[in-house]
């Protein structure tokens, strides 16, 4: 039943889908995976939409107890200051991916070179090469935390990919230890309670 529901919760779709007009008239128009993804953002308010491998990916938005996660993460990575110098920590900013022509995905939260606004890519995402971790907290969509962004994050050169697998309770950086450090090379070494990222 659990199962079913995580389904249900998410939606894929496959890469550039004719259109027909209304009128069922003439031969129609080819859109993009990313003017679909335009679409999302705009009609459906908290809804993620990311592009990996050629499928969009829509996710609805967080229940309150991965919101509660990312803000106890949040705080021990803002209290070891790695949001000053040259690094910054920032919540949903795109990645731009190399894997596909319009491929993006929009981690939880990410530390990031502090000129990353001087490295933007397409459609509001940013240049791989300024991204120093990013966490990910699963949800409804936990399938493609596990199993198709580890592959994607590490295509683009993005270092260190923390996992809080809240749906099967363990952290990918430490999934037998109450702690996680992060390296020094994200900005700062911070210690992460194992527990505050995965918070049911």
């Amino acid at each position: 039943m659990a199962e079913e529901a995580d389904r249900r919760s998410d939606m894929t779709l496959a890469p550039e889908r004719p259109c027909r007009p209304a009128s069922g008239t003439g031969t129609g128009t080819t859109v993009s995976l990313i003017d679909i993804a335009e679409t999302v953002f705009q009609n459906l308010p908290g809804y993620r939409a990311e592009i990996l491998g050629g499928q969009l990916i829509v996710t609805p938005p967080a229940d309150p107890p991965h919101a509660e996660s990312l803000t106890d993460v949040m705080d021990p990575l803002l209290a070891a200051k790695p949001h000053q110098g040259e690094t910054r920590v920032v919540q949903a900013v795109g990645v731009w991916l190399p894997t596909g022509d319009e491929d993006y995905a929009i981690p939880d939260l990410s530390i990031v070179d502090a000129d990353f606004r001087d490295h933007m890519a397409q459609y509001n995402c940013v240049d791989p090469a300024v991204f120093r971790v990013v966490f990910e907290l699963t949800s409804s969509n936990w399938r493609d935390d596990l199993d198709r962004k580890p592959e994607h994050y590490a295509r683009a050169g993005v270092p260190v990919y923390v996992i809080g697998d809240r749906k099967h309770g363990r952290s990918s950086s430490s999934p037998t230890r109450t702690t996680a450090s992060t390296p020094e090379s994200v900005g700062a070494k911070v210690e992460l309670e194992v527990d505050s990222l995965l918070s049911e």
